[in-house]
């Protein structure tokens, strides 16, 4: 049996087979440690969990519009508008199966054979895997910690061709959790908007900042607002990660398209998770703010607990909720790192190598800060055994 050709360019993803492995070995007994995991450890706040129950009571069972109830969609414009300054028409807002299936309907309708699109590096391991599958190609711009892991507008210039479709902007970054300012973005934006290529600024981790402002970058112009699809969801915000609930904000005919494609692949996004996903966006911040909190308090001691071990070294993220931990110093691949850590200190890390980066290891401190103590005195015995053989 002969399967398409396409479907043979893609690999699975390392984040889910690693995590499902930690899973697997904790329901045997044994003592895991994850830092392997994309999504909160906190409960999805009652009053969403509510809102889904009334849902089901009320019979809100059946098929909703393909691009996502009114109501959803008029919410969605509305955070835009109050936390971006973004004005978009409820229409040109798809509700989705997650920021995941946003960015493949978008590289979809946007990408033709052979079109290139321009990605960062790190980056987000399913990102060249979408480019591949809309049958286009992804171009890697390498960047370093000197660099904070951010791309420079001459870096840029010099990828753009005449294949040149799209790039991908992810900020906050998922692993590196680097983000870029206002100026940043407003520099980038210029040479984007001078050779009018589309821009898909994946903001999923928008909330999740400590140190610095998110910015948008359709936020900082017309030419570049008519250029940009902005990609968003209630997934890392709200602990909501299974409801599966991401959303599109583009211009009017982007949004058709996308919308006409979603229509032919899942009709629409759940109906009890959209009324969840409306809780969501209407309950305040108190939530986010809570986690943060949280947040920030792992964060710093998982970075300082992993730069005093001899041979490792991180910086603190700007958002997000990962550490990307170089251990170029230790003589080994990230691969090799994570499997032995995994096998020897039962603690579950994520290779960078699937992000574009082999000298690195994704830490997720999304969980909880008992473990994330245990987990770097098992990294400190860790590498002092590796560098003792």
């Amino acid at each position: 049996m002969k399967l398409a050709s396409r479907i043979s360019q893609v690999s699975p993803s390392e984040t889910l087979k690693i995590a499902s492995i930690a899973k697997e070995m904790k329901a045997r007994g044994e003592s895991v440690i994850s830092f392997a995991a994309g999504e909160l450890d906190f409960d999805t706040p009652s009053y969403v969990k509510e809102a889904a129950i009334l849902a089901i009571k009320d019979g809100f069972t059946k098929y909703t519009p393909s691009s996502g109830v009114k109501e959803l969609r008029q919410a969605i414009a509305g955070k835009l508008k109050k936390d971006n300054g973004l004005e978009y028409d409820p229409s040109q807002i798809i509700v989705s199966c997650g920021a995941k299936h946003a960015i493949y309907n978008t590289l979809q309708v946007l990408c033709n054979r052979g079109d290139e699109v321009i990605i960062p590096s790190p980056y987000w391991l399913s990102y060249p895997e979408m480019v591949r599958l809309a049958e286009a190609c992804p171009v890697i711009i390498e960047t370093d910690e000197k660099s904070g892991f951010k791309i420079t507008p001459r870096q840029l210039l010099k990828y753009i061709n005449r294949k040149t479709k799209a790039i991908i902007i992810n900020s906050p970054s998922n692993p590196t959790g680097a983000m870029y300012s206002k100026s940043e973005l407003s520099e980038l934006a210029k040479v984007i908007a001078k050779y009018g290529i589309f821009v898909i600024s994946d903001e999923i981790y928008e909330k999740i900042v400590f140190d610095k402002e998110h910015a948008s970058i359709a936020s900082l112009g017309k030419e570049i607002f008519d250029l940009a699809i902005v990609i968003n969801g209630v997934s890392k915000s709200f602990s909501m990660t299974g409801w599966r609930i991401g959303y599109s904000a583009s211009s009017g005919k982007i949004a058709e398209a996308i919308d006409r494609l979603q229509s032919q692949a899942t009709s629409n996004p759940s109906s009890i998770s959209q009324k969840a996903a409306l809780a969501a966006l209407n309950g305040g911040d108190d939530f986010i703010n809570e986690t943060v909190r949280q947040l920030r308090k792992r964060r710093d001691y998982l970075v300082s607990g992993i730069n005093a071990v001899s041979g490792l070294s991180c910086f603190p993220p700007d958002g997000a909720f990962y550490v990307f931990c170089n251990v170029s110093k230790l003589g080994i691949g990230s691969v090799e790192f994570a499997n032995l850590f995994l096998e020897k200190e039962k603690v579950a890390t994520i290779p960078g190598k699937p992000f574009g980066s082999d000298r690195y290891i994704r830490f997720s401190f999304a969980t909880s800060f008992d473990s994330i103590v245990e987990g770097v005195n098992r990294l400190k015995h860790f590498v002092t055994t590796l560098r003792t053989q």
